[in-house]
């Protein structure tokens, strides 16, 4: 299989007695990541428009940063064009150097987000009666609310070394901004007690809210003043919510994640440490990964990452992304096989492959 499955206790337990059922589930989760959301682009294309075809239900899609382009992609009336533009404009971004400037970077990420959103899109995102957005940022503090090169850099350092003591040290430099769609009533607890405020997208700020989701520090300028938000400073959701240690109380349901890794991490300092998310964060979460015969075969033997903009030739990046977007098909045809057949899913399916705290 191309595709591994994995699921917390709770989601083991009934996903071995019902199989996967599209209204089993209430959340998706979508991670930061930058183009390791390439190797998802297949299933991508069959979750909300087959998995999910047809729903009445409120389904909240969860992202930061990358997970938040994707899923402004899957609100959007006509999701599989939104998904393929934003697949194929980020494959073939290009810069003027291996070390483009912040100005260069940021100009890049708007142009996509104007073809990505087109002229209906951010209407769409916000008004989706179904297919709720919650779209993740991070307001900053300090230091990390400058844009000034050296004062950002010192401020991730005294970040990352608070963090190495405790989580809840970054409580200091960011609070958390969650923009959903309007009369939306899910409910986020974070077991690390971060602040959290909830602000309504509308047309005029979902542009702003997925470039504030997506600015890495120092390499993309933040967004200042979000309508809506708290004055401020607003970055990466990466930063707090990298591959997620959240809590949904009143969402009983399942929660369906698909991401490029089987061992998520809480947020982005946390690669850096050996720190896992809560239990209850995963208990009720059914992991759809890449199985590591699947990632062999791929192109230099990984997934795309943002490191492929300095250590690959232009044309041979764009041409190993373009074969990590089309061989995302093997991904979404064993879904839809685990799908169909019960007994299938429950030969592949495995706990979750990491030790939760």
């Amino acid at each position: 299989m191309n595709l591994a499955i994995y699921a917390g206790p709770s989601a083991l337990s009934q996903l071995l007695d019902t199989g996967l059922v599209a209204d089993d589930f209430d959340v998706m989760l979508g991670a930061s990541g930058g183009p390791k959301w390439f190797t998802l682009y297949g299933l991508d294309k069959v979750l909300v428009p087959e998995f999910f075809k047809g729903r009445s239900k409120t389904l909240d899609l969860v992202g930061s940063s990358a997970g938040a382009f994707r899923f402004a992609c899957l609100t959007q009336a006509q999701p599989l064009k939104a998904l393929d533009v934003l697949a194929q404009e980020y494959a073939q971004t290009a810069y003027s150097s291996k070390r483009p400037s912040m100005d260069e970077v940021t100009e890049s990420v708007t142009s996509l987000l104007d073809k990505m959103l087109g002229e209906t899109g951010s209407e769409e995102i916000s008004s989706n009666p179904v297919f709720k957005a919650h779209l993740i940022a991070v307001k900053c503090y300090g230091l990390l609310a400058s844009e000034r090169k050296a004062s950002l850099s010192l401020g991730l350092a005294k970040s990352a070394a608070k963090n190495a003591i405790s989580r809840q040290k970054l409580r200091t430099y960011f609070s958390r901004a969650v923009f959903s769609t309007p009369e939306s009533d899910l409910q986020i607890l974070d077991p690390s007690g971060f602040e959290t405020q909830f602000v309504d997208l509308n047309a005029n700020n979902v542009k702003d809210v997925l470039v504030a989701s997506g600015s890495i520090p120092g390499i993309i300028h933040g967004v200042r003043n979000i309508e809506g938000a708290d004055e401020g400073m607003y970055r990466d959701g990466g930063v707090l919510d990298y591959h997620f240690d959240l809590q949904f109380p009143n969402r009983k349901g399942l929660t369906l994640y698909p991401h490029f890794y089987p061992k998520p991490v809480p947020g982005w300092f946390d690669k850096f440490t050996k720190r896992r998310p809560h239990a209850a964060s995963y208990d009720k979460v059914v992991m759809l990964a890449p199985s590591e015969s699947y990632v062999a075969q791929l192109p230099f033997g990984k997934i795309s990452d943002r490191n492929d903009y300095s250590k690959i030739s232009k044309d041979e990046r764009i041409a190993y992304w373009k074969t990590v977007l089309k061989e995302g098909d093997k991904l979404a045809d064993d879904f839809k096989r685990l799908q169909d057949d019960v007994e299938l899913l429950r030969k592949h399916i495995q706990p979750l492959p990491f030790a939760t705290k």
